[in-house]
């Protein structure tokens, strides 16, 4: 298990073990996700927006701002 103290200004350096398991280097981002109340993850945030091209694929067929709408509506009328 590695360990990092906390400065005065509330930096940490995160030590080299962690940092190559992460893949991150210096001038990267990394994310604190909370997983539960008061217990956090250090997740690597390298990728670009570009990463998620085609994660989601098209719709069979394309729908209309009329049909969104639409929907919309009856989820809200549904909600009341």
């Amino acid at each position: 298990m590695s360990t990092a103290t906390i400065t005065s200004k509330g930096q940490i350096t995160i030590p080299a073990v962690v940092r190559t398991a992460l893949g991150v280097q210096a001038g990267d981002r990394v994310e604190f996700v909370e997983v539960v109340p008061g217990r956090f993850e250090l997740v690597a945030a390298t990728q670009s927006v570009t990463a998620l091209k085609g994660l989601i694929r098209k719709p069979a067929s394309p729908v209309t701002i009329e049909a969104m709408n639409q929907a919309i509506a009856a989820q809200g009328a549904k909600a009341r």
